[in-house]
């Protein structure tokens, strides 16, 4: 526990971030001993180092990093601090590996409520715990009035791969197989919903979930034919999938009638102007694998509660002009290349 000198109690019910609470004295270590040390409590952040020191077991290991600027900052099913776990345990899990731990870094701005703060941690503790990890080691800095949006959080993440597996994005090979674990574009529309103050008779709720679950049982079932896999965030399934196109040297060919839009989705996209291909998800997958394998995969997936809807959407075939296309419910053909500008700014 922090020293005794820090124990006065933020007024978090009326309380706002000042300068003083990121200048490296007493209100800075109240602040992070009333709030990020109550929500994220662990035996790392209670050693009240500026590190962390731990085992971790023998093995190749991955690291990712990332920052989150969403606005707004809470939104249907989720806000900042549980996507900043769940952003960071999901690039992990798809190299494969399970996630071990998380550092974080809040930059908040002079003025933001505490109790908003308070709420935001509460609710990344609760991620963290319920994805089984911890964040060890954190930072906190405040910026004026102005210079900043309420919160941004930037976290590292390390994981461990298990023996034999090496998933990477220049391994998809013509004949193999796409698979998504579910509908897409549900977060991406529960924050610009939330944004636009728009309501549907249905609430568009996000998808934001750990997923390395769903991934532990992929790899166990048939680790050895996957290739690849994406989390399709900023961008949507169309980037992931021209991504992992150009990194591979291959093209893509996707059946839009396998594709899954909610209908509450689909109807926002439609009155917004939308297309659900190149909006943000943050609880699925596309996993490039084998085709001999495919259909174990695929049942292993729909036996998660994270991948019950999930579906083969496509192969990958010989292309040297590296293009993604899609075959449409009309028997068409349509491009479905990058995209151009940003369809929805400010998003994760």
């Amino acid at each position: 526990m922090p020293p005794k000198a820090y124990r006065r109690k933020l007024d978090i019910r009326t309380g706002r971030v000042d300068m003083s609470h990121g200048a490296g004295g007493r209100a800075m270590a109240q602040l992070i001993a009333d709030i990020f040390h109550v929500a994220l409590d662990n035996p790392w952040l209670r050693q009240n180092n500026d590190q962390a020191a731990f085992d971790i077991a023998a093995g190749r290991m991955v690291m990712t990093t990332d920052a989150y600027v969403i606005s707004p900052l809470f939104f249907p099913g989720g806000d900042i601090g549980s996507l900043a776990v769940h952003g960071t345990v999901n690039d992990i899990a798809m190299a494969g590996a399970q996630p071990l731990h998380l550092s974080a870094s809040f930059i908040l701005e002079e003025g933001f409520p505490l109790a908003d703060l308070q709420r935001i941690a509460d609710s990344m503790g609760a991620a963290a715990r319920a994805a089984g990890v911890c964040v060890v080691a954190g930072d906190t800095k405040v910026v004026e009035r102005g210079k900043a949006d309420g919160v941004f959080i930037s976290t590292t993440g390390i994981g461990i791969v298990p023996a034999g597996l090496a998933l990477s994005a220049d391994k998809c090979r013509p004949g193999d197989v796409v698979i998504l674990s579910g509908s897409i574009g549900d977060h991406g529309v529960a924050v610009m919903s939330k944004r636009q103050n728009l309501t549907f008779d249905t609430e568009i709720v996000s998808d934001s979930a750990p997923l390395h679950g769903l991934v532990a049982a992929m790899v166990a079932a048939g680790g050895h034919a996957l290739r690849a896999m994406r989390d399709p965030t900023r961008g949507g399934l169309a980037a992931t999938l021209n991504e992992l196109a150009q990194q591979s040297g291959v093209g893509f060919v996707l059946q839009e009638s396998a594709l899954a839009v909610k209908p509450a989705v689909a109807a926002a996209c439609e009155l917004l102007g939308l297309d659900p291909l190149y909006i943000a998800n943050e609880g699925k997958l596309v996993a490039i694998v084998a085709p001999d394998a495919a259909g174990d995969l695929l049942r292993t997936m729909r036996g998660h509660p994270l991948g019950c809807d999930a579906a083969i959407i496509g192969q990958v075939v010989a292309d040297e002009h590296r293009f993604v296309q899609m075959t449409t419910g009309f028997g068409g053909g349509r491009m479905v290349d990058w995209l151009s500008g940003e369809q929805l700014p400010r998003i994760c």
